[in-house]
């Protein structure tokens, strides 16, 4: 039976805001130090509970397909499952030669993805989930920033493939955050508008309630502002271009 201190061990995760462990891991694209390795990017860092399984290969067709995109918004995808390389190497060349999913087909998985038998980077950042399985990791996404920082973190089941898009989003909207220093509302967008911090002071507020430019006040504490979708693609695309070069 396991003990408490075991159990703690395996479910332990960190949070929002903390540095990313650090670990060296083999991958099916060579070993890898991270985040050191990602310095000055962002990363999508995901488990999937197991190589030659339905729904992590509808995952993996889709992220790879998708790659180039999150690239072109400076971010890199490195996936894990607690599979060995060889193991990997024979799922990822079945995908491409063998699997058509959503109109997709001869994907090619260039990404790199952890070989994690003994589940030490599993462990690190509470992957395994005792509840839904002992010896799978649940399909965890860590969203990493360009300064090795923790921004967002996401859990499915096992049994629950990823929403695509708002993997997308949620990247687009944490950058946006921090170029424009604007926070996103619900089911935000790249070209709906964005809210702007409430005021911190009475004579700031009511400054806001009779502003007539393009601030838009529910109540002192609600505003919002329009933020051009041109603008945030242009200038997240523009910065990524520039630290390429």
């Amino acid at each position: 039976m396991e003990t408490m201190q075991e159990q703690e061990q395996i479910t332990a995760m960190p949070r929002i805001g903390d540095k990313a462990p650090e670990f060296k891991a083999i991958t099916t694209q060579g070993e890898i130090n991270f985040p050191i390795d990602y310095k000055g990017e962002w990363v999508i860092l995901f488990s999937h509970p197991a190589d030659f399984t339905p729904v992590c290969t509808s995952e993996f067709m889709t992220f790879a397909h998708l790659e180039d995109k999150f690239n072109k918004a400076n971010c890199k995808l490195v996936g894990l499952s607690i599979d060995g390389l060889y193991s990997h190497i024979a799922w990822l060349r079945t995908i491409k030669e063998k699997i058509k999913f959503n109109g997709m087909k001869n994907v090619e998985v260039k990404f790199p993805l952890i070989e994690d038998i003994t589940m030490e980077v599993a462990k690190k950042y509470g992957m395994i989930q005792p509840g839904e399985s002992k010896t799978q990791a649940v399909r965890a996404v860590f969203f990493i920033d360009s300064k090795g920082t923790i921004r967002a973190i996401i859990y499915y089941p096992l049994s629950l493939g990823r929403n695509f898009d708002e993997i997308y989003r949620a990247l687009i909207a944490m950058q946006t955050s921090d170029e424009f220093s604007v926070a996103t509302p619900a089911d935000w967008n790249p070209g709906d508008d964005v809210i702007v911090s409430p005021a911190g002071s009475c004579g700031v507020a009511e400054e806001r309630m009779n502003s007539k430019d393009e601030l838009k006040c529910e109540d002192w504490f609600f505003c919002t502002k329009p933020l051009d979708k041109d603008e945030v693609l242009d200038k997240i695309l523009k910065k990524t271009k520039l630290l390429a070069e």
